[in-house]
């Protein structure tokens, strides 16, 4: 089953505020930075949210050419945030399209939406050299904008 982003919006919005409160209390995210993300890049992108616990994607595109499986990152980024920010693990042993990340402000909200292909993200992960990279699946924020495209950006 397919869920189409309007159908919980309004859902998404009572998130992002009980987030707010709840980091404001405590200093600590609530942790909902994935669905949120892939909520924002559904709406903004015209996806749609494929069958929760897919394995590989998140989110699927219909092409000309057929489906295209997405798997969609999110990552909030605080102001003064420090530099080095990690992604969680990409997983190559998935099937899989291309990778979305969704840039979120303090308050939840979409920033940017970057995404790269499957090819660049498995050279990048593959190349010699990082612990994190080889053995984790981990991309840097400015690595994966590197080799991404930007496919929205707040105006």
């Amino acid at each position: 089953m397919t869920v189409d982003p309007a159908a919980i919006a309004d859902l998404i919005e009572q998130v992002k505020r009980l987030a707010k409160e709840y980091r404001k209390r405590t200093g600590r995210p609530l942790g909902v930075t994935g669905e949120v993300a892939e909520y924002e890049a559904c709406r903004l992108l015209g996806l749609c949210l494929a069958p929760v616990r897919q394995e590989g994607y998140d989110a699927i595109r219909q092409t000309p050419d057929g489906m295209r499986r997405v798997q969609v990152k999110g990552r909030v980024l605080f102001p003064n945030a420090k530099p080095g920010q990690r992604l969680s693990k990409i997983s190559l042993r998935h099937e899989w399209d291309s990778t979305i990340v969704v840039v979120l402000d303090e308050d939840l909200e979409p920033t940017i939406i970057y995404e790269a292909e499957r090819a660049a993200i498995a050279a990048a992960l593959t190349a010699p050299g990082s612990k994190s990279r080889n053995e984790r699946g981990q991309l840097g924020l400015s690595k994966f904008e590197s080799i991404a495209s930007i496919v929205w950006k707040r105006s």
